[in-house]
């Protein structure tokens, strides 16, 4: 990530594994851009945060009791979006011509975010992530 601001530190929270910590977590995630000077950011960042969060919380396979971790980390002008969860297999996008209703959330992400990829963690599972541009 280009020009992270080393005074602050990520903000990290950890949900339960139900879909209502995706509403919690985009609330989470307004007062943190709040915080940061990074509104600009909002609407493009909350539809990649719940794109990401809700396929971890709806797809991955988890232990039970695990919880899945959300962490926002402040760029110069971009916040890094991560959601952390216990399962090691990588998100997988659909045909976004198909005739499903779902399954189209990481072309969104896609589209909305600088960039986003996914990696290993330390620990069981993987961290998916996005840059979320505010001068976009």
């Amino acid at each position: 990530m280009d020009g992270i601001n080393t005074c602050l530190s990520p903000v990290t929270f950890r949900w339960d594994h139900h879909p209502r910590s995706v509403g919690l977590a985009r609330r989470a995630l307004c007062a943190t851009l709040s915080d940061w000077g990074l509104v600009t950011a909002e609407d493009a960042a909350l539809v990649v945060l719940s794109e990401l969060l809700s396929n971890a919380v709806v797809h991955a396979q988890v232990p039970p009791g695990a919880q899945v971790e959300t962490r926002f980390v402040r760029g110069a002008d971009e916040v890094r979006i991560e959601v952390h969860d216990a399962s090691p297999e990588p998100p997988k996008a659909v045909n976004a011509d198909g005739l499903d209703c779902g399954g189209r959330g990481l072309h969104l992400v896609e589209v909305l975010a600088k960039s986003w990829g996914t990696s290993f963690r330390d620990g069981p599972g993987k961290v998916v992530w996005a840059e979320v541009s505010a001068t976009r």
